[in-house]
């Protein structure tokens, strides 16, 4: 049996730290505050020297983290990797207090396009964010803690064939309304449990046992809880499977597999000694919460934080009423990473026989005629050059004219800076299920080409002419 290579155990050691974006990010943050990086904020002045590394948050769900090289000048390029740290799940509803049939229930809102079907018959939790009232000497402040119960607290039972005769006929069809709802005790328990003089007050809008469960992980009384946002998990861990332990099983592949892969490629092209020392340009990631259902959000792909970083990297470079940020756009380039469809050896009729992505093969660049990706002949060219140069795999993907094309940040970077990119993802299987799959090889294969990309992509593009 192989070894387990030391890149795809570390990707499943942040995916089994980041049940949700908020937890991701915290996963982030950790990871950068030990390579290096200083933490500012996008409230203060930032102080900013050639040779440093920052990163920055926004809503807790969406980073932002950069290198500026030594030989940087104001005007000069970013080349960027963008991701995005959210999946479809489940999320809690403001009132979540649900009663029925004797038993209490949690009530849902669906968030993005989940293969909802996969959600029955898992053990579930609940992790997100919980708002704390904190009353120190009489001073009141208020606080976010991340939270995570590790016990299987629910479920969502699928009903018995006995009572649903024609499922396997006619398949599964699930009403996001009424059959979702995930059950958490029953009536009588919960009651049995209820301590004496409890406040019903405080437990209008969700069922006490959830508060109770809540305020224990967050560390404070229930009434400190002021507000909330959880979403359910499941509670398997990621790990590697198959007869040769070739593939990752896990949830939020898509998409915490490549922002996994960016990050540590930003943190390992600049940890090393001199690494930016003939660095001209800006080496940059950015992880986006929101690009499961649109990316229209303050902390979305299509707000404007990626053009803010650019913007206040620049002008503090440069002398006050200098017009550079438009010359540094045309010079920079996003790499947009997100997962791509791998080839289905049961369904292999949903690809085109000349694009038919398959797992081990590396990097998958993603084009579309109609613009759902942002690739050109210019940008695949660039990427694909580094490939070939480190002697990595590469692949290309279609969709069937018949077959709708999604989409991805790329196309709302490049439309709303301006800014030249492409379209890529490693290749998985199971997208938007409860748990996916990859394979390890192309965990490896995705790090060391965005790696690869952060170090060389300035001397590469120094070499091609456009638009002269």
């Amino acid at each position: 049996m192989a070894a387990v290579d030391p890149i795809a155990a570390d990707l499943l050691d942040f995916l089994n730290s980041s049940p949700t974006a908020f937890h991701a990010v915290a996963e982030a943050k950790k990871r950068l505050k030990e390579a290096g990086f200083v933490h500012i904020s996008e409230r203060e002045e930032w102080e900013l020297q050639t040779g440093g590394k920052y990163f920055f948050t926004r809503n807790h769900s969406t980073i932002i983290a950069f290198a500026v090289g030594k030989k940087y000048v104001a005007g000069n390029g970013f080349h960027i990797v963008g991701a995005h740290t959210d999946s479809p799940c489940l999320k809690v509803k403001p009132v979540s207090k649900v009663t029925k049939g004797g038993y209490l229930e949690v009530g849902v809102q669906t968030y993005g396009g989940g293969l909802w079907h996969t959600w029955f018959d898992r053990d579930l939790t609940l992790a997100g964010r919980v708002i704390i009232k904190e009353n120190k000497e009489g001073n009141v402040s208020y606080s976010h803690k991340l939270v995570r119960i590790n016990d299987p607290i629910m479920r969502i039972p699928t009903l018995a064939i006995h009572l649903d005769r024609n499922v396997n006929s006619e398949g599964f069809k699930v009403n996001t309304q009424s059959h979702l709802a995930p059950m958490l005790a029953t009536s009588i328990k919960a009651e049995m449990q209820k301590g004496a003089g409890e406040d019903e007050k405080k437990s209008t809008k969700h069922h006490p046992l959830v508060l109770q469960l809540v305020a224990k992980e967050a560390s404070c009384k229930v009434e400190e809880i002021c507000d909330f946002e959880l979403q359910v998990c499941d509670t398997q861990p990621s790990i590697l499977g198959g007869a040769m332990k070739e593939f990752v099983f896990s949830g939020r592949l898509d998409n915490l597999c490549m922002s996994f892969c960016s990050l540590k490629a930003l943190i390992d092209s600049t940890s090393e000694e001199g690494s930016l020392d003939s660095e001209p340009n800006v080496r940059m990631v950015a992880l986006f919460d929101h690009e499961e259902v649109g990316s229209d959000s303050a902390q979305g792909a299509g707000s404007p934080a990626m053009l803010d970083s650019l913007s206040r990297v620049t002008h503090f470079f440069c002398p006050p009423g200098s017009k550079l940020l438009e010359k540094a756009i045309q010079k920079s380039f996003v790499v947009s990473a997100d997962m791509a469809h791998a080839l289905h050896p049961n369904y292999m009729d949903k690809h085109e026989e000349n694009h038919q992505p398959k797992l081990h093969s590396g990097l998958v660049i993603k084009h579309n005629a109609n613009q759902r990706y942002a690739t050109n002949a210019v940008t695949s060219f660039i990427f694909r050059e580094i490939a070939e140069k480190h002697n990595l795999p590469i692949q290309d993907f279609v969709v069937k004219n018949d077959m709708p094309c999604g989409s991805t940040i790329g196309p709302i970077l490049a439309s709303g800076m301006g800014i030249r990119t492409v379209d890529v993802g490693a290749p998985q299987l199971s997208m938007h299920s409860i748990r996916e799959m990859c394979a390890a090889d192309d965990v490896k294969h995705s790090y060391e080409h965005f790696k690869a990309y952060f170090k060389e992509f300035s001397e590469l593009d120094a070499k091609i002419k456009v638009d002269f």
